[in-house]
């Protein structure tokens, strides 16, 4: 066990919850850790960010165990909130948190380095729906993906195939929480994600994950009701696919300037091609999600996750932007 976790009078604060449209799936996360946190003898307290006294909190918790998702709790505010309270906490620093929420910014960042994305648009708020469509359609042509800049979960995210489709589909969105959304080029494939997790001092890529489904695309029911779909970890694919995704996502985890866990999804296309679709700096901490299961392939349990989850507050260097 890290030496720091070895201390009996540690301190945790499991942060989750908050305001965001990802609010369920934090609270599952947050839940999950803290159950696993207790029955491992460790001190450990559910800090719901929708409630809880910032003024305080820097005398109730020693650390914060990031179970956020969402705008406001993986976007670089409570990591800056954190730093200036001067409380370690997992994951990332601000910069990279920012950057890996922006999927608009993440695709600036891959492109410059040469790193396949898809080609995408982002769609200015002030625009009107005839705008955005008639700009989707004249830079990308259809089908095309639309879903949030700053979301995931596929909350408020679709196809359209047409303008049609595309007008009603931005028309349902500007309903939902989410301010900003962009149309990228559809891409049918495989959806895969490579996990990154510090393990005593060492940033280890854990085995690909795939998913199958039969759904138009892996949307919000496919990803929380698992008789919709059918995961491999590890993955089926070819090996020489799944090296090059481990490869290209340890690029993009130093790329952002990640620190201790990330998750990069990528689609796998028959034609060989394999496009990053983004980098989560706070993945989900279900039992049953990605990032566990990922885990458990390369041997290491959902106890010992957390307890590595931990232990990468206490090692980012001294500054981190």
């Amino acid at each position: 066990m890290n030496a720091t976790l070895a201390r009996t009078d540690l301190r945790i604060g499991v942060l989750y919850g908050g305001r965001s449209p990802e609010r369920p799936g934090s609270i599952a996360s947050g839940e999950a850790a803290f159950k696993s946190l207790i029955a491992q003898g460790l001190r450990a307290e559910l800090i719901d960010l929708d409630y809880v006294d910032w003024g305080s909190l820097h005398v109730r918790i020693d650390v914060a165990l990031l179970a956020s998702h969402g705008p406001g709790g993986e976007d670089g505010k409570i990591q800056g909130l954190l730093d200036t309270l001067e409380i370690p906490y997992t994951g990332s620093g601000v910069l990279a948190s920012a950057i890996g929420m922006d999927k608009v910014t993440t695709k600036n960042l891959l492109r410059a380095e040469a790193i396949d994305t898809p080609r995408a648009v982002a769609i200015h708020p002030t625009w009107s729906t005839a705008t955005a469509t008639s700009t989707v359609k004249h830079s990308l042509g259809f089908p095309v993906f639309v879903k949030p800049v700053c979301g995931g979960g596929s909350l408020a995210a679709g196809i359209a195939y047409d303008e049609n489709e595309l007008d009603a589909l931005l028309a349902r969105a500007r309903e939902r929480t989410y301010e900003r959304y962009m149309a990228e080029e559809y891409i049918p494939g495989t959806p895969c994600t490579v996990g990154l997790l510090e393990t005593d001092g060492q940033l280890v890529i854990l085995p690909v994950h795939d998913v199958e489904t039969d759904r138009p695309f892996y949307d919000y029911d496919a990803k929380h009701d698992r008789t919709l779909r059918r995961e491999h970890c590890p993955s089926i694919l070819p090996e020489a696919q799944t090296r090059v995704m481990q490869q290209v996502a340890l690029r993009v985890h130093r790329l952002v300037g990640a620190h201790g866990v990330s998750r990069v999804d990528f689609l796998c296309a028959p034609s060989g091609r394999m496009p990053v679709l983004e980098i989560n700096t706070v993945p989900g901490l279900s039992p049953h999600g990605n990032l566990a299961t990922m885990a458990r392939a390369e041997g290491i349990g959902y106890d010992e996750l957390m307890r590595h989850l931990i232990a990468t507050a206490f090692s980012k260097p001294a500054y981190v932007p």
